[in-house]
């Protein structure tokens, strides 16, 4: 039997990410994302359940995620369910699934305050960098 493993997520960080490096030097970044469920009850009263993922990503892309996302910073990542299990300070078994992020993308624009953007004395951030050339004509071409 075949299986399928994929998560899709958009939300806001919950932590700064933490940015460490693998015996090769493969940067790994770890943070959180919270995605929120908004439902209206049979009581009519409006819900919202919040979800609190763990996440992890290694590479390059790993760094640009420490340098240019902090916490409450929207979020859109692809990635695969892993699960985790280790040994306890009191003996116990524990486990947790977390993702593990292939792919991201800066949601929102810069300058809103609320992310997508650079932090103060970083520069200009990705949805920031000035465009070099000239001015795109008005006309109706698609360039593709």
């Amino acid at each position: 039997m075949s299986s399928y493993n994929r998560v899709i997520l958009l939300g806001n960080l919950t932590r700064e990410p933490q940015i460490r490096f693998t015996p090769s030097q493969t940067p790994v970044a770890d943070f959180g994302v919270a995605t929120n469920r908004r439902w209206r009850g049979q009581d009519g009263q409006e819900r919202t359940e919040t979800c609190f993922v763990d996440c992890t990503m290694f590479g390059k892309r790993a760094e640009v995620i420490g340098k240019y996302f902090h916490k409450g910073t929207p979020i859109f990542v692809e990635g695969r369910l892993t699960f985790e299990s280790w040994q306890g300070q009191d003996g116990t078994k524990r486990s947790k699934l977390k993702v593990t992020v292939e792919n991201f993308e800066f949601v929102g624009s810069g300058g809103e305050g609320r992310g997508g953007g650079s932090r103060s004395g970083e520069g200009p951030g990705p949805d920031e960098a000035p465009m070099d050339g000239p001015e795109p004509s008005g006309g109706d071409e698609i360039p593709f």
